[in-house]
């Protein structure tokens, strides 16, 4: 089994619209070749469901959980109390209006609720917790997780951290030339 035949990381969520946020995380092990399976599963109204979930993550041999969860955000603990595999919990700041669902809300702590549900789990319960709305830094630490069973794998993260190295030095250079004022003006033109 190589880490791009079959799915190592699951990533969940608690509602559709928590989607928004993390498809970042999808979007980064897509970048590096790494499958994965997407899932809706509510804490609060699918409970069976997420033991269910843990039990499935388990059989397919999953290496990490990625769940993502606003307000409460009892999803990333929860699924952590019932599997041995590691969770990457993901606070959410945006919720969507069930009442009207075109319409985004913030949360009303500005994601913080989120942030210290997952962060602050009692002791025997871990779970990793990355900024709020950061769900690309879940799927780089999956990555990161990853590569230390695959060489191959371990090879591409040193690659995309030397890309982005070269990047900060490409950027700070044009800053230089330009002037700081002139390189914000034209990198956040309107």
């Amino acid at each position: 089994m190589t880490w791009s035949k079959k799915p190592l990381v699951g990533i969940i969520m608690g509602s559709s619209s928590d989607s928004k946020i993390m498809h970042s995380a999808a979007t980064v092990l897509d970048e590096f070749g790494i499958k994965h399976e997407d899932q809706i599963v509510s804490a609060h109204r699918t409970p069976t469901r997420l033991s269910d979930y843990a039990k499935h993550a388990e059989r397919e041999g999953f290496k990490v959980i990625i769940a993502g969860a606003g307000g409460s955000a009892h999803l990333p603990g929860m699924i952590a109390s019932h599997t041995t595999i590691p969770v990457i919990g993901v606070p959410i700041m945006v919720y969507n209006d069930k009442e009207n669902s075109d319409k985004f809300k913030f949360s009303a702590f500005g994601g913080l609720d989120a942030l210290l549900s997952i962060s602050e789990m009692p002791t025997g319960s871990p779970v990793v917790a990355v900024g709020v709305n950061k769900a690309a830094n879940a799927g780089l630490y999956a990555v990161k997780i990853l590569a230390n069973e695959f060489l191959e794998l371990k090879n591409k993260l040193k690659k995309h951290t030397e890309v982005q190295h070269k990047l900060v030095l490409k950027e700070s250079d044009e800053m230089k030339k330009l002037g700081l004022a002139r390189f914000a003006s034209k990198k956040f033109k309107k």
